[in-house]
């Protein structure tokens, strides 16, 4: 073990292990972390905005601790694994000597040291990034049909991560195109497939809702520079912190001298382009270019070790690195060290003060697909996320958990409203509003499929009801809510409705009414898209439609 691991890099290593695990038992849930806990509640080959890998991990971490080190249990297991991957990466045999250097660089990266102990679909993403690449570097010197199955269940466990792990895969390839000759590169894609199956035919079973939503569903905002462009660089010097000068000057400098180095050259500079190519349409999330931290790491070490001055710098600016990110991790934990707040601050203490308030009822939030999954964490409380035409589809609208609250007596709350019958208050100030409804019936499953009559003004809707029981058509209001081309709701008007079929009091369950509409006037300027929904218990209508184009 000491051969290929200096006795300095497993006491290092160790350490910051222990780190780990007491940061994530002593630091509440973020909002994401409580989100991807009620996905592991119930362990599926998918779910609305990601693959299941998160859900797997928050399970199996579950099974070994309580509390919230049950939840990020396998993030600080896969962040050591990480650490160990990069430095088998790197065949310098002066790296030995420059321990410390390479865990004050690996450390300064920001978002792979919250990835340490915060468990995001990124924790497995960055360890089976470095796990392929590791495979990939063998398989150039020897490929052999047991690491061509190895590189095809470690593409698997990548896609299974996050959807973004194709880049990881295609720019490797791209950097090595005469892999297409390679008989054994094949049987690594043929396993990989077979290995990734059961997510396809989820996504099969699901109508692609996932791959629909990311890619055409979202809602975007219009181009602003300072905002997207301008925003992607920012995000580019925030993942590496203060080291981002060095860590760029060490892309710059190294040049592809092997498949591997071309393969990492590749990797880092296919991501980076195609997200500044994407930031001309969308804002660029910071951990959508988090992949690029695994190549860059090894880059930046193996230019380090031959550049005494990078070294030097990386080592001083490291050791401030080190220290104010040391005193992020007790923020995070202790309030009052900043006067700022995060996700991690106040959970448990907003949960108590609304659970004292609704007792052992559920608890329905409006437009809240992550504070309803933090108040059942801490709660023990079921609860529903109710989503209406102003938000976006998630994992509340796919998974059934309506049945949970229907025909029971439910706190509705939401920060929308200026009253109600109880109220409570964020640390941030602010103020949310619940109003007690009895036999709470929701029917945001109901499916409004419309299609357009031929040279006509009027559009035919057709309304499925997939629940297993009937549903009186008296209850069911319509609106037609109008976008931007951006798919920013700007209006919502009540829509009339006309029976096809002459009156019909019943929706039967697995059943469809027929209705015919004409489109009402917007008041907005230029609207873009529209899209029906439908309104019950005298809330705000749902997302039972699809967003459709105006036609001109």
């Amino acid at each position: 073990m000491t051969q290929k691991f200096p006795r300095l890099f497993l006491v290092l290593l160790a350490f910051l292990f222990v780190l780990n695990l007491l940061q994530s038992y002593f630091t509440e849930l973020i909002y994401d972390e409580a989100y991807y806990w009620y996905y592991a509640q119930n362990l599926d080959w998918g779910y609305f905005d990601h693959p299941p890998m998160v859900a797997f991990l928050i399970k199996l971490s579950s099974f070994l601790f309580d509390g919230e080190l049950g939840v990020r249990f396998m993030s600080c297991v896969l962040s050591i694994g990480t650490y160990i991957l990069l430095w088998l990466l790197i065949d310098n045999p002066k790296k030995k000597d420059y321990v410390v250097h390479f865990f004050l660089l690996v450390f300064s990266m920001t978002l792979m040291n919250a990835y340490g102990f915060f468990t995001l679909p990124d924790t497995p993403l960055l360890f089976f990034t470095a796990l392929f690449l590791l495979l990939y570097k063998r398989f150039l010197k020897n490929p052999t049909i047991g690491i061509s199955i190895a590189l095809g269940v470690v593409m698997a466990a990548l896609m299974y991560s996050k959807y973004h792990a194709v880049l990881v895969i295609l720019f490797v390839f791209l950097s090595n195109i005469k892999l297409i000759k390679n008989g054994k590169a094949w049987v690594a894609v043929l396993i990989a497939l077979a290995c990734y199956f059961p997510h396809f035919l989820w996504l099969y079973q699901n109508d692609f809702i996932s791959i629909k939503y990311h890619l055409s569903e979202r809602p975007n905002q219009p181009y602003s520079f300072e905002k997207f462009t301008l925003g992607y660089f920012v995000n580019l010097i925030a993942i590496f912190g203060l080291l981002f000068y060095w860590v760029y000057l060490s892309l710059i400098k190294t040049k592809a001298t092997d498949k591997f180095t071309k393969a990492l050259l590749y990797l880092t500079y296919g991501v980076l382009i195609f997200f500044f190519i994407s930031s001309f349409n969308r804002r660029v999330q910071t951990q959508w270019i988090i992949i690029i931290s695994i190549p860059m790491a090894v880059i930046t070490f193996n230019y380090l070790l031959e550049h005494s001055n990078t070294r030097k710098w990386v080592y001083r600016i490291g050791i401030v690195s080190l220290l104010i990110l040391i005193y992020a991790r007790v923020w995070l934990i202790y309030q009052p060290l900043l006067p700022l707040h995060f996700e991690t601050h106040g959970n448990k203490e907003w949960v108590s003060t609304l659970n004292s308030k609704a007792g052992d009822l559920p608890i329905v939030f409006e437009n809240s697909y992550r504070r309803a999954p933090m108040y059942e964490y801490y709660s023990g409380k079921p609860t529903f996320s109710l989503n209406n035409f102003m938000y976006r589809k998630n994992q509340y609208t796919i998974d059934g958990s309506e049945e949970r609250i229907r025909n029971k007596k439910i706190l509705y709350v939401s920060k929308y409203r200026k009253s109600g019958d109880i109220s409570y208050a964020h640390l941030d100030g602010t103020v949310f509003f619940g109003i007690f409804i009895d036999g709470f019936q929701p029917y945001r499953q109901l499916q409004c499929i419309v299609e357009k009559l031929k040279d006509s003004s009027d559009y035919k809707l057709k309304v499925y009801n997939p629940y297993p029981f009937d549903i009186p058509s008296e209850q069911l209001k319509y609106t037609v809510s109008f976008s931007n081309k951006h798919k920013q709701v700007k209006q919502m008007l009540p829509l009339k409705v006309q029976d096809d079929l002459g009156e019909k009091a019943i929706l039967k369950s697995k059943d469809t009414l027929f209705y015919s509409f004409q489109l009402p006037t917007s008041k907005m300027e230029n609207p873009y898209y529209f899209r029906i929904g439908i309104s019950e218990n005298g809330l705000l209508p749902g997302l039972n439609g699809k967003p459709i184009k105006i036609e001109e």
